[in-house]
């Protein structure tokens, strides 16, 4: 198990020149003493995880796939991009569980929250809320429309106790309600912010409550935090990938574009945008974070990407064997002149695409690419990719010489909103 990280298509520098830096910022993650150390916990917590809320976990999410048709996940930014991400590219886009998983709370959209509400009116419902302050208004504002629900749906006291909160273990908007109505409480560490936290209790619930393998999941994880425990750049691929970031960037880029060639990761692209994104974007600094699906997108964005504005590199994430796949067959009038592709598995196609896309725009369009190449579609896979890519953020962004753990811009927007609506 691990993470394949091939610079031949980005200039495949020396990268020796910057290990005294990755040392000094290594040491600093590694002893939790770098700037906003508070939020350091993920560096180790593939270790040192509460084992016994590991094990409430399994225990609450066997009582929903044993009781529940429907779990809403109620949270916003990390408390749902994480899972959504583990669910889709682990079970794929179309999961054949028995248990729907519906996510509410990561948006206004009036329509979005009427439709989701309409689709669980008739199911069997457990509501899994996740915030730590509890005063995030997107979630907040669903919890209301979903306490509500079940209250009506199912009375006070049966719907307390399908009610679950993922939220701080002390203090709180949340916790206090949880405290005083009595529901089932889960704790987000203090140590580990939103977009740090898809291995906590946060994405561990409704994963492990999807049928996924949450011990896989952090088997994964603690493989990638002892596999980037050196910081040897000849050895730590995380530790490369995030130097090779900043060294793209002093080249004149601005925009790093993941590029996935499964739809099933497309959701993992934007877990990656909100971690790298919100945890760099500050101080007039940091690359812009945006993301592909090819061959889908190559219909559209292809064009800027072949001949536009080089202001952009490319990171593919490669996954060498696919979830599923089949033999493209033969058709004897071959009306469709497809007949070239008889006998080939779909993945084979798959592949001959991201070769000649990778030709055409770094040989031709001279854009640089950086190859990430995963195993499989696994929870180990997982959990061993979100911890090297937390690894890999830490170490990027202290090497702009900011904190990777606050988001202060974020709350510019609240503050107009709640002006606008009568809260301030």
């Amino acid at each position: 198990m691990s993470i394949k990280l091939d610079l031949t298509t980005a200039g495949n520098p020396d990268l020796s020149g910057y290990q005294a830096l990755v040392t000094q910022i290594h040491q600093k993650i590694q002893s939790k003493t770098g700037t906003g150390s508070d939020y350091l916990g993920w560096s180790t917590w593939p270790f040192d995880y509460d084992k016994t809320e590991f094990n409430k976990v399994k225990a609450l999410a066997k009582t929903i796939q044993e009781k529940a048709e429907v779990l809403v996940v109620c949270g916003i930014g990390g408390s749902y991009l994480g899972t959504r991400a583990a669910l889709e590219m682990i079970q794929g886009l179309y999961p054949s569980r028995k248990l729907d998983i519906v996510f509410l709370g990561n948006t206004f959209s009036s329509t979005y929250i009427v439709q989701a509400l309409d689709r669980i009116k008739d199911k069997n419902v457990y509501v899994n809320v996740i915030s730590k302050s509890g005063t995030t208004t997107e979630t907040a504002m669903a919890f209301r429309l979903l306490k509500q629900f079940l209250e009506t749906k199912y009375g006070k006291e049966e719907a307390k106790k399908r009610i679950i909160a993922t939220t701080d273990k002390a203090r709180g908007t949340l916790k206090t309600f949880a405290d005083k109505e009595g529901y089932a409480t889960l704790t987000i560490p203090d140590d580990i912010g939103g977009r740090y936290s898809v291995l906590t209790s946060v994405g561990l619930l409704p994963i492990a409550a999807a049928g996924i393998d949450i011990d896989a999941m952090m088997e994964g994880a603690k493989q990638a935090a002892n596999d980037c425990m050196s910081d040897d750049l000849e050895t730590n691929t995380a530790y490369q990938y995030a130097v090779m970031r900043r060294l793209l960037e002093k080249e004149g880029k601005s925009v790093e574009l993941l590029v996935s060639y499964e739809s099933q990761m497309a959701m993992v692209a934007e877990w990656w945008k909100q971690l790298f994104g919100e945890s760099e974007g500050k101080e007039n600094k940091g690359l812009f974070p945006a993301s592909v699906n090819f061959s889908t997108d190559l219909h559209s964005m292809g064009q800027f990407v072949q001949e536009g504005k080089k202001i952009l590199f490319e990171t593919l994430l490669l996954v060498k064997k696919p979830m599923l796949d089949m033999t493209f067959p033969e058709d004897i009038d071959n009306l469709d002149s497809m007949n070239y592709l008889s006998g080939k598995t779909l993945s084979e196609v798959n592949l001959a695409a991201m070769k000649g896309t990778l030709i055409a725009h770094h040989d031709e369009a001279g854009i640089p690419n950086m190859i990430l190449t995963l195993d499989d579609f696994s929870a180990k896979s997982f959990g061993y990719m979100a911890q090297w890519f937390f690894t890999a953020c830490g170490m990027s962004v202290y090497m702009l010489n900011v904190n990777p753990f606050n988001q202060p811009g974020v709350e510019v927007y609240k503050k107009n909103m709640f002006k606008l609506l009568g809260k301030i």
